[in-house]
């Protein structure tokens, strides 16, 4: 194909379908999967026309039975109409047929998987919806799995996943606004939101910003998140991203705002706060008290995961007073004849157990699980029983290792964080930790997603807007949305 849809933007069919065929031939020269199928209409004003297509992007029996067919067996009748509306209103049985005078629309259709039928002396051609590519199905997310609850996951097709949401909120209050991004790919992107819940400027802000976005192509939605977020180079994400369409319509309860690309399950959502980070789909489905129990653990994880290796070479670089007579005496014992120093172990530690942990995500899954146990056990033990390391650094380490799984919306920021915290204390000891832990706190604070508060569920101090950010508080009792929505009110009292 030569040039972008956009180059025939201003290009029109001429009514000749000799010279319309062959124009959509030169375009689609040096592609093979394109199909002509002419067709002869015999009626008392017989007339042919052409069907383009490509071939394994369309549903090859719907073209013979509302197409094909409709056209070589109609009943003799006069056309006393325009002739395309002719076609599309007394013979074709499509579902959605529309009409087209531009190539860059036919293009756009031809390219998304439908057909479209040129008729001769027509300058108006009918694009037909006779989708047929295949998609992987709906199964649950690979990443997002849970004990109890929805089963379901996102697919690769949007207009399949634009059903699942809407089945999930059967409401008109449902909004979905499309905008096509990509010179090249003009990837459809859905913009999903609850029109009374959802704040108005928001949603246009977002749809700008979109608009704005040039580039040649579009193929997940990190492409779009990247580039509209507020502050491109945060270290913490500022939105969200889910495969489940039970979290998205949650989020869409909640006011926020959706955005769906097509080609990809992954679908964003925003504002997105802080405290989201450390939540589980879970929570909600199962008891309060349990929801409770994770979401604290998830938080003093994200603690133990940053602090606790860096606090670990502060004491042992410059506190050792602070540590317990025997416990240092234990320690200094176990790191005798060890080549390195307590930083230089950690770093390196922190270092293998980021490369095993990628490894085993990698590969295959029951070879995933083998690299994780061999580098884990038998890789740590040689080292220790060899003196490069010593016990007490990979215990911490490990730890810490261990404490960062339970964030995976974190592991990104919690990697980088780790290491500052640890260089930080090797070089200035306990001390350049409580300024860290400063400088972190004031820049989490700062933190917004499209003009909203990251934390403004944590830094309001009031009982109704804690129940869903440390602890997870009973339905029952969670009355209002969160303070970014303009309608706060999600369960009214009982009368």
């Amino acid at each position: 194909m030569s040039g972008n849809n956009a180059d025939y933007e201003e290009s029109f069919l001429s009514g000749n379908l000799t010279e319309d065929i062959n124009l959509f031939k030169n375009i689609f020269k040096k592609d093979t999967i394109l199909r002509v199928k002419k067709i002869s209409v015999t009626n008392t004003e017989s007339f042919d026309c052409a069907l383009i297509y490509m071939d394994g992007m369309v549903n090859s029996e719907q073209i013979n039975e509302s197409v094909i067919k409709p056209l070589i067996t109609v009943d003799k009748a006069n056309v006393k109409q325009n002739i395309a509306d002719f076609v599309s209103e007394q013979i074709l049985f499509a579902n959605d047929v529309k009409k087209v005078k531009s190539v860059a629309e036919i293009l756009d259709g031809i390219l998304y998987g439908e057909a479209v039928l040129l008729i001769d002396k027509s300058k108006t051609a009918l694009l037909l919806d006779v989708k047929g590519w295949d998609t992987r199905g709906i199964s649950e997310p690979a990443d997002e799995r849970i004990l109890s609850g929805p089963r379901e996951g996102f697919e690769e097709a949007a207009l399949h996943n634009l059903a699942m949401l809407k089945r999930k909120l059967i409401t008109p209050d449902l909004c979905v606004e499309m905008q096509k991004v990509g010179r090249r790919t003009a990837t459809k992107v859905y913009v999903c939101y609850l029109g009374s819940l959802a704040d108005r400027n928001t949603v246009e802000k977002i749809k700008k910003r979109i608009s704005q976005i040039d580039i040649d192509g579009i193929l997940d939605v990190n492409y779009i998140t990247e580039q509209i977020r507020d502050n491109k180079h945060s270290l913490f994400k500022t939105s969200g991203t889910t495969e489940r369409p039970d979290v998205v319509a949650a989020k869409l309860l909640e006011g926020r705002i959706a955005i769906m690309v097509d080609g990809t399950p992954v679908v964003a959502t925003v504002p997105y706060l802080f405290s989201e980070n450390f939540q589980s789909d879970e929570d909600y489905y199962q008891n309060y008290f349990y929801g409770s129990i994770g979401r604290f653990l998830r938080y003093l994880c994200f603690f133990i995961t940053i602090f606790v290796p860096a606090g670990f070479v502060a004491l042992l670089t410059f506190h050792k007073e602070l540590l317990p007579t025997s416990f240092a005496i234990s320690v200094t014992k176990l790191r005798a004849g060890v080549p390195f120093s307590p930083f230089s172990e950690t770093l390196l530690m922190i270092l293998v157990f980021e490369i095993l942990k990628e490894a085993g995500v990698r590969t295959s899954q029951n070879l995933g699980h083998a690299i994780s146990i061999v580098g884990g056990l038998v890789v740590g033990q040689a080292a220790v029983d060899a003196g490069i390391i010593s016990t007490p650094i990979l215990i911490v380490v490990a730890i810490g290792g261990i404490a960062g799984l339970m964030l995976p919306r974190l592991k990104t920021a919690v990697f980088y964080l780790r290491l500052l915290f640890v260089i930080v204390a090797s070089l200035t000891g306990l001390w350049g930790i409580i300024v860290g832990m400063g400088v972190l706190l004031s820049y989490i604070l700062s933190l917004k997603s499209f003009g909203t508060d990251c934390t403004v569920s944590l830094t309001n101090l009031k009982f109704q807007t804690l129940k869903d950010t440390v602890f997870r508080a009973p339905w029952y009792s969670m009355k209002d949305r969160p303070l970014f929505n303009k309608n706060l009110v999600r369960m009214r009292n009982k009368k």
